[in-house]
């Protein structure tokens, strides 16, 4: 593997979108103690469900920890490769490599990543192992790699069309603890020479209580070119209400980068999930602290779905929404199977489905 001293863009390669066809997915098997309640048993099982049926339709390769080596081995089926590798925390999403393509091979990129603000707002510290994760997969897969280690970016503050469109979120990308010397002007830049695309379209927030400043995936994401979904409620007392207004209203007067209009579907959130008492008595503090308090207010949202070759695993929360969403879904994504994953000791950790994924696209010759 060796770095690659030029831009995606300049050497024709570029991020397809998520439901174009995966040559497999990367997640990393949970054990922090500090954001999976009680041990992360709960959450693990959640991860193994999500792992099996993904690795239906593409290749699955899970990292684990010493430590944790054994049980994921144990826990995953024969079909799932595991891997042992060091990581701080489990969001393969946001510190796993950003994968490009010419359609023949592909390539990774490797984003600076600091726990999502660094010493400004970030969730951790330290999180040196996650930003060594792209350097090692891409040794691991064999593929070169750009990078791009002094830009601050995860994998959850994109989505792309893979035909010249990106969304993404101000509240996120422009946050003072990621590329604060930087113009907004400056961060776009990089986005079109490193994911290859010709527009940016900026929505303002994402949502409520997102504690990444906002990740894009939990508020919108492509279904196909010029149609995403957007997490919505009808409530306009709930603060969720103007932060998706704002969104269907950009996307409404915007057009992708090939001019087309954007349709946009609402999906509607639960109702508001908040943490228990007895699920914070199960956290681990972090520098005395607690990661979270009674009543606390979760970025639940259906959108944080992936997209695997032959489902769409998505979280339900036991709430009415659910099936709704789900039916939603099952019609927008017709030639898949929308496989709902009980997700609430997920979203405990921080994230969700899409949050702890990472595919892989196809390139020519692969087996």
């Amino acid at each position: 593997m060796k770095i690659i001293n030029s831009t995606p863009k300049a050497d024709g390669f570029y991020m397809p979108a998520e439901f174009s066809p995966h040559y497999g997915c990367i997640m990393i098997f949970p054990e922090r103690s500090d954001s999976w309640h009680y041990g992360g048993y709960a959450a693990r099982k959640a991860f193994v469900k999500i792992a099996e049926t993904i690795a239906q339709s593409e290749r699955l390769t899970v990292c684990a920890s010493e430590r944790q080596y054994e049980n994921a081995r144990r826990m995953l089926p024969d079909n799932i490769r595991v891997v042992e590798m060091s990581s701080n925390d489990s969001w393969a999403r946001d510190y796993a490599p950003t994968f490009v393509t010419d359609g023949k091979d592909i390539r990774g990129i490797n984003w600076g990543f600091n726990a999502w603000g660094g010493l400004e707002d970030g969730l951790y510290f330290p999180w040196d192992l996650d930003n060594k994760m792209a350097r090692k997969l891409c040794d691991l897969y064999e593929k070169d790699m750009y990078d791009l280690g002094n830009f601050i970016l995860e994998g959850g503050s994109i989505h792309v069309d893979g035909e010249g469109t990106c969304i993404t979120t101000e509240a996120c990308l422009l946050s003072k603890g990621r590329n604060s010397m930087l113009t907004k002007a400056e961060i776009e830049n990089y986005l079109h020479e490193y994911l290859n695309i010709e527009k940016v379209i900026w929505l303002k927030n994402g949502i409520y209580k997102d504690e990444t400043n906002e990740h894009v995936d939990n508020i919108c994401a492509f279904v196909k070119p010029s149609e995403v979904v957007l997490a919505w409620t009808d409530d306009e007392n709930d603060p969720q209400y103007a932060m998706s207004k704002s969104c269907y209203d950009i996307l409404s007067r915007e057009t992708d980068a090939k001019g087309r209009s954007i349709t946009v579907h609402k999906l509607r959130c639960p109702k508001p999930v908040t943490i228990t008492a007895e699920e914070c008595g199960g956290l681990d503090t972090m520098d005395f602290q607690p990661t979270r308090t009674p009543g606390e207010r979760l970025a639940a949202s259906y959108v944080n779905f992936y997209i695997a070759n032959g489902a769409v695993v998505m979280p339900f929360f036991g709430d009415p929404a659910d099936e709704p969403a789900r039916d939603l879904l099952a019609e927008l994504f017709h030639t898949r199977e929308v496989v709902p994953v009980y997700a609430r000791d997920i979203l405990i950790g921080g994230g969700n489905i899409h949050c702890i994924t990472q595919q892989i696209p196809i390139f020519g010759g692969a087996k």
